[in-house]
């Protein structure tokens, strides 16, 4: 049986895909290089030589995060061209949770010049999509952006989403200030 050699397309994917798991787990100060090498199966000379740097390699990630999000939007837009369409779509990543954490540390490591430029370009991407996608008006993409934010956290904490940890009293009173078109109850396990 001869092993086929992955393209070098398909190598950084598989790293990247390592990185989220490393980057969520440790932030990008408490993780190493050689940690992503270790659980994509290669050496750190490799990582190194394929990314230049950690610092380019978290950026790689938290790009691939945040082509995820907007991908899952586009691809709900087609269906539902609309703040709500979009809103249950972006629920659905709770299911994806390490790239939302990854764009979390991405926000807490932003005092980074290189970092802070690259979240802010992410973030932008990612308004002006839901603003093209859907016709919100500055209000409505604000609303949507906080909302989306509490969601992200919440899902952080295992608050919501498929892994939810059981709930606090505090949990279940904020969640049910949550109309149905913001959070999708069937992500939330109780």
């Amino acid at each position: 049986m001869t092993r086929s050699r992955l393209t070098a397309s398909e190598r950084q994917e598989q790293i990247i895909q390592a990185a989220l798991t490393a980057f969520a787990q440790g932030g990008y100060a408490g993780t190493s290089t050689d940690q992503v090498a270790r659980l994509s199966g290669i050496s750190q000379p490799y990582v190194i030589r394929i990314f230049g740097s950690k610092q380019e390699l978290f950026l790689a990630t938290m790009r691939h995060a945040g082509q995820r999000v907007e991908a899952k939007w586009r691809a709900a837009a087609a269906v539902d061209p609309t703040l709500a369409g979009l809103g249950s779509a972006y629920t659905d990543l709770l299911a994806e949770r390490e790239l939302l954490v990854v764009l979390l540390h991405g926000f807490a490591a932003a005092e980074d010049p290189a970092v802070g430029d690259a979240i802010r370009t992410c973030y932008g991407s990612l308004y002006e999509t839901v603003r093209t996608l859907t016709g919100a008006t500055p209000e409505e993409a604000r609303d949507f952006f906080a909302m989306g934010m509490l969601i992200t956290v919440l899902g952080a904490m295992r608050v919501l989403g498929p892994d939810a940890v059981p709930p606090q009293p505090w949990m279940t009173s904020l969640l049910s200030t949550f109309p149905e078109d913001k959070a999708n109850p069937s992500s939330r396990t109780s």
